[in-house]
């Protein structure tokens, strides 16, 4: 954890996917991030995925929850409750930037809409991450990263051109769109901290799909093409895809011809063949190139043929699977993985997508368990032991068990 965000406090009444996404890369820059989650459940991600296998491991939170909430704390505050929406108004006074991820309309029923919180703290970030938008046709309709998938157009352009639509197999939109809202977030903190002024920001998994697919919009645009599938294959150049190896598969990618060039030279020179040393014959003759790339490259292991490659400077990765990524030496070199001691043992995860390497540092924290900074995080935000009290009383903390039973 860098601490180039230390004093900046977050609300954070996100959930899921891409709003703990965001927050928690605010967490891994130094800022306090105050997770405020339902009583008794918790955000829905804790739960997601789990099996037997899984479960009691880290405070039986699932992995998808462990992977995007590290360095953040724990609330449980009940907004269907009056007392508990006044209890985060007043939390949100004593915040910088407050993030949710409600339908549109639903944080003003709460009483806690833009104006309500730059009524309490003018300078206040108000973050807001909404499916299709706040306004048009469809932003009363709820979406995930796979309902965005396939409006974007993103599913039409993957898998097999003789196949349904597929799904790219991780969140992308999510983890995209969580990108956008930190860069948004960033930006308005340095407007705030040049002007006093604060703002509201606004971001949407429709903006990040379509940013996702702006050049096949473009292109259509531009030219009225429609592109489809073409498995692993680019329509920009040949070869780009993937490729048999004789212990499973390869990427090749040669969009230019010195690369093309340099590809011959290292698989087959009898691959460059006057009739294939321009991107535009290769466009041409695209299937007798793939099949001649394909008889040379079944023959030799994906090692040989990423060293092969990789001295003469062409592009060139193997196909791993979920463990050899996970375990790769270059990923761990880079410092892409972190390890947190966790009530479950040692916690590993995925780092943030950056390194600052002049900014000082402090150890990760492990996801929080639920609630499991109630006191602390009142008492920081200025909430007495008897006002915490009189919450706990009028339920907004939930019900204890008590009157859960009346």
């Amino acid at each position: 954890m860098w601490k180039v965000l230390d004093g900046i406090r977050v609300l954070d009444l996100s959930r899921v996917f891409a709003g703990p996404a965001a927050t928690q890369i605010l967490g891994d820059l130094g800022a306090d991030v105050i997770k405020v989650e339902e009583p008794g459940r918790g955000d829905e991600a804790r739960h997601f995925g789990i099996t037997p296998a899984t479960q009691g491991r880290h405070r039986d939170a699932s992995p998808s929850f462990l992977a995007l909430n590290r360095n953040k704390r724990s609330i449980a505050i009940d907004l269907s409750s009056n007392a508990g929406r006044r209890a985060v108004l007043r939390m949100a006074a004593g915040c910088d930037a407050l993030i949710h991820n409600f339908r549109p309309g639903a944080m003003a029923k709460f009483g806690l809409s833009y104006d309500a919180v730059r009524a309490v703290r003018p300078d206040a970030i108000y973050c807001e991450f909404y499916s299709y938008g706040e306004t048009g046709p469809l932003a009363h309709i709820g979406a995930n990263d796979l309902a965005l998938q396939a409006h974007s157009g993103m599913m039409s352009i993957t898998g097999e051109a003789d196949r349904p639509p597929v799904r790219c197999g991780t969140s992308v939109v999510d983890l995209h769109a969580s990108l956008a809202l930190v860069s948004a977030i960033l930006a308005a903190l340095f407007h705030r901290q040049r002007t006093g002024e604060g703002q509201r920001v606004e971001t949407s998994l429709l903006r990040s799909s379509a940013h996702l697919m702006n050049y096949f919009y473009g292109e259509y645009w531009a030219t009225g093409v429609v592109r489809g599938r073409m498995g692993t294959a680019n329509h920009l150049s040949v070869p780009n895809q993937v490729f048999p190896a004789a212990d499973g598969s390869v990427v090749i990618i040669a969009p230019s011809d010195v690369m093309w060039e340099r590809m011959a030279r290292a698989l087959d020179p009898a691959l460059d063949r006057p009739q294939w040393r321009t991107t535009v014959d290769r466009q041409r003759h695209r299937a007798d190139v793939i099949e001649a790339i394909s008889a040379v490259t079944r023959t030799m292991t994906c090692d040989a043929l990423v060293e092969r490659l990789g001295r003469e400077r062409v592009n060139v990765a193997k196909v791993n699977d979920i463990g050899a990524a996970a375990d790769d030496a270059q990923l761990a070199a880079i410092g892409g993985v972190i390890e947190m001691a966790a009530a479950g043992g040692r916690l590993k995860a995925v780092a943030s997508p950056f390194a600052l390497d002049g900014a000082p540092r402090a150890p990760d924290r492990p996801p929080p368990a639920l609630a499991a900074d109630q006191g602390p995080i009142l008492a920081d935000l200025g909430f007495s032991p008897a006002e915490i009290a009189a919450l706990d009383a009028e339920g907004a903390f939930g019900s204890p068990p008590a009157r859960a039973a009346d």
